[in-house]
Formats: structure tokens, sequence, C-alpha cells
């Protein structure tokens, strides 16, 4: 499928709203490891935040390719800590949206499509990784109440959240005794610490203790230990969005190497007309197009419903040849924009240290092969 006119100006619109509200403030937005709040209901007002959501809910039904448009459109602000905390719903919301109740879903969603409160996930644990069937975290029925105590790590939007789609173990061991729970985030005995990371400054990540937190047993998402296949269903949209964004600042690395080759003179002639360097841009261009074409493929398989085995398998593929593209196209447009690559300011760099992050989350590279293996019977 090629593009339609609505997804054009859908992408125009897009385009406008981040070169007014966000680029011109993400390289602050870094330094301050933070962006203002106000930011998701400005993302909701000109419909971000509920793009794809029924809207019932306040949202906008869509097929995929407008959630890809939308995606490589953000990107070319160059922060993927700016669209992982704006965009946390997108992991959060979607185990609630298939699985929770009809009070549940009315008293979450709403809200964060609207931009007045932020969802999130949390899943990782300190000792777990992604290690999702060993999880630790626990819940207890006590009357009317689930009773929760552990810790989580890694979480994005994990200090400001409103509520935090909870990962935890109400059963015995192994997947089976997984459940998911809806967590309000002012909830008694909740602790939050946040961590300071290599990439990502914008955006939030917390960890959290869980000190005999008491929640509602109406939040349960789902069935009670049947959470483990929905976190894995979950992952799936997951992985398909992180694909298209690390592709998309594959991208923006790309622009800004070439826009920097075509202005910087050596020994009496642009950059881009040395050979060494054109090279590196068509390098580049190779895997970004080479990506671009699975991306597009997977997005048409899924809007036609095939989510088979195959499918996932080669999702799981794509996330890693995805982000290793980012990362061979970060480092070739430090190198070709030299030593206005290693200062803060300029997007290349800023992707530079972003790009390990994309590798592990989601799903590290080496649980995405194995992956990938299993569901193709290997």
């Amino acid at each position: 499928m090629s593009f339609t006119h609505e997804h054009d100006l859908f992408r125009d619109s897009v385009r406008a709203f981040v070169a007014a509200e966000i680029a011109p403030h993400v390289n602050a937005w870094d330094e301050a490891q933070g962006f203002p709040r106000e930011l998701y209901r400005r993302a909701a007002h000109v419909g971000l935040l509920g793009l794809g959501y029924p809207e019932a809910y306040g949202g906008t039904p869509a097929d995929g390719w407008f959630r890809l448009v939308a995606t490589e459109e953000i990107a070319r602000a160059g922060s993927g800590g700016l669209m992982a905390s704006l965009f946390s719903h997108n992991i959060g919301l979607p185990p609630i949206i298939a699985h929770g109740s009809a009070v549940l879903k009315q008293r979450v969603i709403p809200a964060v499509l609207a931009g007045e409160k932020i969802a999130a996930l949390a899943i990782t644990e300190p000792g777990g990784g992604s290690d999702v069937a060993r999880l630790r975290c626990s819940a207890r029925r006590d009357g009317g109440d689930w009773v929760i105590d552990g810790e989580k790590t890694f979480i994005t939007s994990g200090m400001r959240a409103d509520w935090i789609t909870l990962a935890v173990r109400t059963g015995g061991p192994g997947a089976a005794g997984i459940s998911l729970i809806a967590v309000p985030g002012d909830t008694p005995g909740l602790e939050r610490h946040a961590l300071a990371k290599m990439g990502w400054w914008c955006s939030d990540t917390a960890q959290l203790r869980f000190n005999h937190c008491r929640v509602p047993a109406d939040h349960l998402i789902g069935d009670e230990n049947a959470g483990f296949r929905i976190v894995m269903e979950n992952f799936n949209g997951e992985r398909l969005l992180m694909s298209a964004g690390a592709n998309a600042f594959a991208q923006v690395c790309f622009d800004e190497a070439l826009d920097w080759a075509r202005q910087r003179r050596t020994f009496g002639a642009s950059l881009v007309e040395h050979q060494a360097i054109r090279h590196k841009l068509m390098d580049m261009q190779m895997r970004i197009s080479s990506t671009r074409a699975w991306l597009h493929a997977l997005v048409q398989r899924h809007e036609d419903g095939d989510t088979g085995p195959q499918w996932v398998a080669e999702l799981c593929l794509l996330k890693n040849h995805a982000t290793q593209t980012m990362q061979f196209c970060a480092d070739q447009a430090v190198q070709i924009l030299g030593g206005m690559g290693y200062m803060r300011g300029t997007k290349s760099e800023r992707v530079y240290r972003e790009v390990k992050v994309m590798m592990i989350g989601g799903g590290a590279e080496e649980i995405m092969k194995e992956l990938a293996a299993r569901q193709l019977g290997l």
C-alpha cells in the first residue's frame, strides 16, 4: 500500500506541530531532563495521543499507516526520550483496551487520551530483565483489594505516571502465575526513584517500589493468572513502533549528515564531493531503504490481519535490523560531522547516545533472535 492523500495531509499537520511545539525546545528539555506536562495536552489536542484508539474513549480510529506517519514526523525533532515519554501510553493502554473491564476502561483511558493523565507500563524488574515468566513482584487478594509488594525498574514515565499497568505474580511459578493490574499513581506505599541514563535524558525513567500497596480488585486487567499472554501480545505492538522509530531516527542522522556534507568545505571542495563521504551516505541510505521496505511489508500484513508465528518472527528480526540501521547511521553521521558530531545540540550526537536503549528496550537483540527461532520452530 502507498500512503493516501489523507495520510499526506496528516503528515503535514504533524510536521507543523513538531516544528512549532517540539523541535525548538528539545535541546533545552534534554538538558533539563524533562519536558512540560502541558505538552501532553497539546499533543492530544492535535489528535496524536488518541491516534488508533476507539472514539468512545476520545480516540481517533486510524490504521497502522497513520501511526507510522506520526512516528516518522515526531522523530524529526531528533529526541527519542521525548517520543518515549510522550507516547508511553502506547504500551500502557493496549492491555486495558483489549482486556480491561468496561468500568476500568472508562476510569483510565479518556483522561490519558486527553493528555490529562499519563500512563506507563511496568514489567521489568531489577533481577529479571527480559525474563518475564520469572518476575517476582507479587499481588495477593485481601478482601476487596489486591495487596502488591515488589520492585520494577527502567520504567518509562515512571516518575509521573498517573496509571501504571503492572505485571505481578498472583499464582504459582512461571508464566502461568502472572496477572496485570492497573495501579493508580497516587496509591499509598508506592515509592519512585529517578534513574540517570546514557540517553533519553528528557524522558523520566524510574525504579518503582511497592510496599503493601492496596489496589481495588476490579483493577485486574483480564483474568487472574492470564497476564503473560497479554504481555507478549503487547510486546508485538511495542516492537513494531520501535522499529518504525529506529528507522526514522536513522533517517534523521542521514539528513543531518547530508546537510552538513553539502555545507562543509575541506581541501577546496564540499565534503559531499569527496568519494569517501558519498560512499558513507550511500551505505546509510542502503540500510534505511531496506529497513523501510521490510517495515512497510510487516505493517501491511498486520493491517491484513496476519499476526501469526511467521509475522512475529519477522517482527523480532526487523526490530534488530532497524536498531542496527539506527546504530550504523548514527555512527556514520557523527563521523561525517566530525567535531560537531561530538557536540551536544546536534541531532546525530543525541541519537548516537540513545541508540543502545533501542537495541535493548522491548527485547534485547539476543532475546529477539531466540524468540524468532522459536516462532519458526527451530
